[in-house]
């Protein structure tokens, strides 16, 4: 079982910048496939960006390509999203989730664990 904890969420300007941040409880952390999705007011989840065991390879969503980057410190069971020129589109609830499959998917279906998700909120 891994448990997933997000921090860094906020409110913020837009133009402006966040990093959030997801603490893995699992000591096996280096073994999770990690990934951002977020959840928009009144609409489905969808993916956002997502790293592989490693960090060698990511996928990010065309939204957020050129501003948002994902990252990952195995050594502290953490994995990263670093927010850039953040548009009020942006604002959702951001989750974090993680797989054991070493391929960085889009689909939500194939995450196994999650976190509560924290709020992002970009005005204008």
């Amino acid at each position: 079982q891994v448990q997933l904890v997000e921090s860094g969420g906020g409110l913020v300007q837009a133009g402006g910048s966040l990093r959030l941040s997801c603490a893995a409880s699992q000591r096996s952390f280096s073994t999770y496939t990690m990934a951002w999705f977020r959840q928009p007011p009144g609409k489905g989840r969808e993916f956002v960006a997502a790293i592989n065991w490693g960090g060698s390879s990511t996928n990010r969503a065309d939204s957020v390509k050129g501003r948002f980057t994902i990252s990952r410190d195995n050594a502290k069971n953490t994995v990263y999203l670093q927010m850039n020129s953040l548009e009020p589109e942006d604002t959702a609830v951001y989750y974090c989730a993680a797989r054991s499959n070493p391929y960085p998917s889009s689909d939500q279906m194939r995450y196994d664990y999650w976190g509560q998700g924290t709020q992002i909120t970009v005005s204008s």
